[in-house]
């Protein structure tokens, strides 16, 4: 498995990953998959160093992906950024979230950026032990923010200062 940086073909992977969470998981609080178009303005938008794509690839096939967003567009928050992070259902608990995770670290300390953000549905065992195996702490609960397949859901925030 290697961790490279996302091309335009292999979006359609990427959409497929992510709609799948979208349809049936709380990774993600979108509840409508992403269409095509919208898949390629959001990829348009993490096109610099500060803000990759990355996927990791296995035998060719695209396994998963993992992005870094601005956390806000207010100007005092440039150097926070937030990661997402989507591994295939058949690919999971392999270690390739680990790997795209430490990419992602060592990519926003090269960018310069300062804290790493990241949100997950308080029930998301998987998603909380590898952030706090990789460095993040939590930093509280968001209570009854959202709702999907009729559940209230809670988020954990979790940081890490790099």
């Amino acid at each position: 498995m290697r961790v490279r940086d996302a091309r335009a073909s292999d979006l359609e992977t990427i959409s497929e990953i992510y709609n799948h969470e979208v349809e049936v998981g709380t990774a993600t609080f979108d509840t409508e998959p992403r269409d095509e178009e919208g898949q390629r303005e959001w990829f348009a938008s993490h096109g610099s160093p500060a803000h990759p794509v990355l996927v990791a690839e296995e035998d060719g096939r695209i396994l998963a992906w993992a992005s870094l967003s601005p956390w806000s567009e207010r100007g005092a928050y440039s150097r926070t950024v937030e990661g997402s992070l989507f591994v295939a259902p058949d690919a999971q608990r392999r270690g390739i979230g680990t790997a795209l995770t430490s990419a992602l670290v060592e990519r926003a300390r090269v960018a310069g950026h300062r804290v790493l953000v990241a949100r997950i549905e308080t029930t998301n065992e998987a998603s909380r032990t590898l952030l706090l195996g990789t460095g993040y702490v939590s930093v509280g609960v968001m209570h009854e923010v959202g709702e999907k397949f009729g559940r209230v859901l809670d988020v954990e925030i979790f940081e890490l200062v790099l």
